[in-house]
């Protein structure tokens, strides 16, 4: 049961903070001379690209800490505060500068190929998404839980490209509406997540057992 509910707070935090719903119309305005065809290929990339870097971030963040000796309570604190600005965006139905500037965007609407950069860094593996994973990753108590988290990282790498695939092939028929309330539950499952982080991350640095 403990299992099943760590997977759940993964997925719906994982899905919340990669919000490719949200990624979605600023994909459409940085790429308004390509193809279906184009558009499918570089959301594909995007998401493989994307799944890979959460992983291997997930896979290394606690080197990466003994390394700068940070605790993992520190960085449940300063991530879970991060996530925390990300997600008052979100309940705004905005995409948060945490996620890419305005810079970004519009050096993505520049370029012939935004697969790699700016969709999948840092749109959707951005330092909100990469924090995330790494927290997630320090929660994982054994084999069988960072088993549960790669699964979870594909699927919802899966899932974030059958988004893209979906909104592609129905481009016209786009609710900005529902995707905006969409994005307001997101923001609020994902300030849930990060208020979660914190007290975690307190209790571990002023209540240590």
């Amino acid at each position: 049961m403990e299992i099943l509910n760590f997977a759940l707070m993964s997925a719906g935090s994982l899905f919340a903070i990669i919000n490719p719903l949200a990624a979605v119309p600023t994909f459409f305005a940085m790429t308004p001379e390509n193809t279906e065809g184009e558009r499918l290929k570089m959301a594909r990339t995007a998401c493989i690209t994307a799944t890979l870097v959460l992983i291997l971030f997930a896979a290394t963040g606690n080197a990466l800490f003994r390394v700068f000796g940070i605790t993992i309570a520190a960085f449940q604190m300063a991530g879970g505060l991060l996530l925390l600005l990300v997600s008052l965006d979100n309940l705004r139905a905005k995409r948060s500068g945490v996620q890419e500037t305005e810079e970004e965007k519009e050096e993505g609407a520049a370029k012939q190929d935004v697969s790699i950069t700016p969709l999948a860094i840092p749109m959707l593996s951005g330092p909100g998404a990469i924090t995330t994973a790494i927290l997630l990753e320090s929660k994982a108590k054994n084999l069988l839980y960072d088993g549960m988290l790669l699964l979870l990282f594909l699927l919802v790498g899966l899932a974030c490209y059958l988004i893209f695939r979906i909104s592609i092939k129905k481009a016209s028929k786009v609710n900005p509406i529902v995707m905006n309330i969409t994005t307001r539950l997101m923001g609020l499952i994902l300030a849930a997540t990060a208020v979660q982080f914190m007290i975690d991350g307190a209790k571990k640095a002023f209540f240590p057992q």
